[in-house]
């Protein structure tokens, strides 16, 4: 299963490798690019490059490492059960988390503080690799979804240690997207211990990337397991309090592309809810400031959680501008519209609405989340919109139809705890590699 490097694999890997070099001056206009738009890009760059000030962990400290890899928020929320499980059946272990983002380092700070450790992933530089792997010595690697990154999985097998893909997860857009890089990921993808896919269609793309079929088992989506935060009830009713119980929608996880479509929809609402109001939670922090400017200047009311708190009664759009608090708002809105789905990003999370009984409506791109695409289409507890336009008849129809919303919400409750469990078979897979200290508990 794990192959051994051979001439081709070392032809392969020293023409990626090559060109990666000759990159890096791309990735620091990249870092200096995006820094202009969050500021957090321009610090810790040293980490990106593996160079660390503290001094490396000793033998000992690494085997009791648990290294998991979550790109940026969503990922992080996903691996937040497993993380919880372990720290609660294993204190003994030191668990280092790495991501790409800003936003998902101020995830894992917002869920674990300095419980755990965090840096960011250095480049897939074969150099910076080499370094990361040597300083913190893990005794196991878990990543997220679809982190398929060559130097690092070949650095991980070459250094003895066992790589999981936990919750893994491919679309048929990223499959065609890996052709390029077909030979060499393959290669990389054999030495993985275990793929652990989220549907049996994941697992089937994963073994046409090239993961022998034995490799490759289904557990589920995560996603499914992600536990609601505490006195989110409460939560909602003294939002709902503050507002006045006006009807409310959430535009959620929107990306640039998708601003002037909310505004259009929540202007066209209104005109048949002159009370309603909106939740706005743009995807990424940067659009923050923008969006409750653009509602600003489109004639709307506009206040802002971190310096309002609630909205007001007579407030017409509120931003939510800050982090972790998405799942929370979901609960304070009747509907919800799940962004990256008008523009081909893909879709994102439409299990953390379903959970807390708010009825969802989408666009038509949900590549990233087909299999819960079908689910929730076959139950009845999805609304997809073929364009804006027909994604705000959509919630306009919802708004005016309570009992519609109602069947819905109870259909994707059904969803979600019938797909609990992933959580358990993914514990079962990789206790096998962990330190044998502690048995594990019940997950």
């Amino acid at each position: 299963m794990k192959d051994s490097p051979d001439l081709l694999e070392r032809l392969l890997r020293g023409l990626y490798s090559a060109v990666l070099y000759l990159l890096v001056p791309v990735t620091l206009y990249h870092l200096i690019w995006r820094g202009f738009r969050h500021q957090a890009y321009l610090l810790r760059w040293h980490e990106r490059y593996a160079v660390y000030h503290q001094p490396p962990a000793d033998a000992e400290l690494g085997r009791r490492t648990v290294w998991l890899h979550a790109v940026s928020v969503g990922e992080v929320n996903a691996a937040a059960p497993v993380v919880n499980a372990l720290r609660r059946a294993r204190p003994d272990l030191r668990l280092l988390i790495t991501t790409i983002t800003p936003t998902g380092s101020d995830r894992v700070n917002a869920l674990w503080g300095g419980e755990v450790e965090h840096v960011y992933l250095p480049y897939d530089l074969p150099g910076a690799v080499g370094r990361f792997l040597a300083h913190f010595k893990p005794g196991v690697a878990l990543i997220m979804e679809t982190e398929l990154w060559p130097n690092l999985l070949f650095g991980c097998r070459d250094r003895g240690i066992p790589a999981y893909i936990l919750n893994a997860r491919l679309s048929e857009r990223s499959l065609r997207g890996y052709r390029v890089l077909a030979p060499l990921v393959a290669r990389a993808l054999r030495t993985v211990t275990r793929v652990a896919a989220q549907s049996q269609a994941d697992a089937e793309r994963f073994v046409r990337l090239g993961a022998d079929a034995g490799q490759v088992v289904r557990t589920g989506n995560l996603k499914f397991d992600v536990p609601l935060p505490d006195g989110i009830d409460a939560f909602a009713a003294q939002c709902r309090a503050a507002h006045g119980g006006r009807p409310v929608w959430i535009a959620a996880s929107t990306h640039e592309d998708e601003e002037a479509a909310v505004l259009a929809m929540h202007r066209r609402l209104r005109e048949r809810h002159p009370d309603l109001l909106l939740l706005w939670v743009p995807r990424h922090p940067e659009r923050f400031r923008v969006v409750a400017e653009l509602a600003r200047m489109a004639g709307m009311r506009v206040a802002t959680r971190s310096r309002a708190t609630w909205p007001g009664a007579a407030d017409e759009v509120f931003v939510v501008d800050t982090l972790g608090e998405l799942i929370s708002f979901y609960a304070c809105a009747d509907v919800a519209f799940v962004g990256g789905s008008l523009q081909a990003v893909g879709g994102h999370n439409l299990l953390e609405p379903a959970a807390t009984g708010t009825a969802i409506v989408t666009g038509p791109h949900l590549h990233n989340f087909a299999e819960i695409r079908r689910l929730f289409t076959g139950a009845g507890a999805l609304k997809i919109g073929c364009d804006a336009a027909a994604v705000g008849r959509a919630l306009g129809d919802l708004l005016d139809n309570p009992e519609e919303r109602a069947r819905m919400v109870e259909a994707g409750l059904e969803l979600v705890e019938s797909g609990r469990g992933a959580l358990a078979a993914t514990m079962a897979l990789i206790e096998p590699v962990l330190p044998p200290v502690e048995a594990f508990g019940r997950y």
